[in-house]
């Protein structure tokens, strides 16, 4: 058996009260959600505040139009990464039962989902404001790490989204992966399932949080404040599609698979087996990002 580092007795809730016969608990999930987009939201004031990094020193978007979109934006990323997580994870949820979706206190928030619903959000925005939907986009792209970052903690303290086994020095032996029929399938060491006695794992969660909140968010971040990036449409976007699609991309090799997509016949969990290799459902997920990502970087300095 390999060693193994203890996980953290964090509670997934902060603090719960009882109310009238219910019950109402404040997580670190949602409290991740909360403090992200705020920060978000002081990032951009901050931006809006600074007249030379925008093209003619004058920025997108006002302080109250900053503050209309956060409400659209909550509104995508709630929507979105529903539909998201019914549509992309549900292996035929949706299709056998379309109110699944509204049922949010099932569980079950899709990224790629919740950007689809913030694409939208960022649209819709634009039209209203009749700004620059390069410019809008930049801000939505400035703000998004923090939120990442502290979604992917959250998913550590909750012990799901947990990696593949491993005897790294640094793997991490979550609790009570396979009581509970609900959560993912275990993943397998050779040709062994662990239903017992658990084995260590990737804590893929704090990866994600280093790759796709910290080092994603810091590039973005010097790239708009210290080389005038805001000055140049779609420029930061194509940053975070590359740097969150690689990012991702590279996790999902050590990152467990949803249960639906893991079996006996497929330990891996390719969700696109192609014989002798495959692809997870996050990596297919994010090569539209990455090739995104890639075109309009080509295209942003070709205008440049």
């Amino acid at each position: 058996m390999f060693a193994a580092i203890p996980f953290p007795d964090i509670s997934p809730e902060i603090f719960s009260i009882s109310l009238f016969g219910f019950s109402f608990a404040l997580r670190w999930y949602a409290l991740g959600y909360i403090v992200g987009i705020v920060i978000g939201w002081w990032v951009a004031i901050q931006a809006i505040k600074r007249l030379p990094l925008w093209r003619d020193d004058t920025p997108a978007l006002t302080r109250d139009q900053i503050e209309d979109l956060l409400t659209w934006v909550i509104i995508g990323v709630i929507a979105g990464g529903r539909f998201g997580y019914v549509l992309f994870y549900g292996d035929g949820q949706f299709s056998d039962d379309p109110l699944s979706i509204f049922r949010i206190w099932d569980g079950g928030m899709s990224f790629h989902g919740g950007f689809i619903g913030v694409c939208v959000a960022v649209i819709i925005s634009a039209r209203r404001y009749g700004a620059a939907l390069g410019d809008v986009a930049n801000i939505l792209a400035l703000t998004a790490t923090p939120a990442i970052f502290l979604v992917r903690i959250a998913n550590f303290i909750n012990a799901e989204l947990w990696g593949r086994a491993t005897d790294l020095p640094w793997g991490v032996k979550f609790p009570s992966m396979c009581v509970d029929p609900a959560r993912q399938l275990c993943a397998t060491v050779g040709d062994w399932f662990y239903y017992g006695d658990e084995p260590a794992r990737h804590p893929s969660q704090l990866y994600e949080a280093g790759l796709e909140g910290l080092l994603v968010g810091s590039i973005i971040m010097y790239l708009a404040f210290k080389r005038g990036w805001l000055k140049r449409q779609w420029s930061l976007v194509a940053v975070f599609l590359m740097g969150y699609g690689l990012s991702r991309f590279m996790v999902e090799f050590v990152r467990q698979p949803d249960a639906q997509f893991t079996s006996v016949d497929n330990p891996i969990g390719w969700a696109y087996d192609f014989g002798t290799w495959g692809l997870t459902q996050g990596q297919a997920l994010s090569i539209p990002m990455i090739l995104g990502g890639l075109i309009v970087i080509i295209l942003t300095r070709r205008k440049a």
